[in-house]
């Protein structure tokens, strides 16, 4: 009787895909193209044009100090943020170049929030400090995944929670910067949205962290198949063929 081996193989599987599901990693094995190679999206062009927005929220900041039109730019970024990943769904346009410009247009948005407030001393630079830190862990991670076949993993809804804090915080404190009742009350939410949003930012990371460890901890998971025991799950040979005797032929 010949050995058949479909069996585990299907079970080996089912284990694998309900592993990944429980541990939200999102990240593919090397050489698995889940994402289409596109640039000239409808989603891409929104996410190109709110990246052209940041060198202009600078200048807002530093130059004429237009702080209502500062605020008014990054409601508009907030705005295309959400509709760019709306479209790509509805549409079917998602696409690798995508996936970058969509996190990175939010980091930078950040970063030039901080570095300004920092300038004009509405932030301490210490705060600067603690969230450029943790882009700084998170690249060394990256790193990491890169060197062995793996593609960036993708933003948590963690990640995307402690982005949506800080994106309201730093308005708020522009706006707290001025005197009045109603810029004292935007400078109190303001913070409690900076406390909340470095919390959970530090979170997520945590969680990446975390994710990128168990992919690359050992070389047998760098292809991405694992058990839902933790151990690296390892091709499962097939039975040899067990030869039949032939019954004999009665002589005449």
């Amino acid at each position: 009787m010949v050995g058949n081996s479909s069996a585990p193989d299907a079970a080996a599987k089912g284990e694998l895909v309900g592993t990944a599901m429980t541990a939200d990693v999102t990240a593919g094995p090397p050489g698995e193209d889940r994402l289409q190679d596109r640039i000239w999206t409808i989603p891409n062009v929104i996410s190109i044009a709110r990246l052209l927005g940041v060198p202009v929220f600078l200048w807002l900041v530093l130059g004429p100090h237009a702080d209502g039109w500062a605020v008014i730019l990054l409601i508009a970024a907030a705005a295309s943020d959400w509709l760019d990943g709306k479209l790509a769904r509805a549409l079917h346009q998602e696409s690798r170049l995508g996936q970058v410009l969509d996190p990175t247009a939010d980091r930078l948005y950040i970063g030039v929030m901080l570095i300004g407030l920092a300038i004009r001393a509405i932030t301490p630079w210490w705060l600067v400090g603690v969230l450029v830190g943790r882009e700084l862990v998170l690249g060394l991670a990256l790193l990491r995944l890169r060197s062995r076949g793996w593609e960036p993993l993708q933003v948590s809804f963690v990640g995307k929670a402690a982005t949506l804090c800080l994106l309201y915080a730093f308005p708020l404190l522009l706006l707290g910067a001025y005197a009045g009742h109603a810029a004292e009350v935007a400078k109190v939410v303001g913070w409690a949205f900076v406390a909340w949003g470095t919390a959970l930012y530090w979170a997520a990371a945590g969680l990446y962290l975390v994710q990128a460890w168990r992919l690359t901890a050992s070389p047998e998971t760098a292809g991405g198949r694992e058990t839902a025991a933790g151990r690296p799950e390892t091709a499962s040979r097939p039975e040899p063929a067990r030869e039949v005797a032939e019954p004999e032929q009665p002589d005449d």
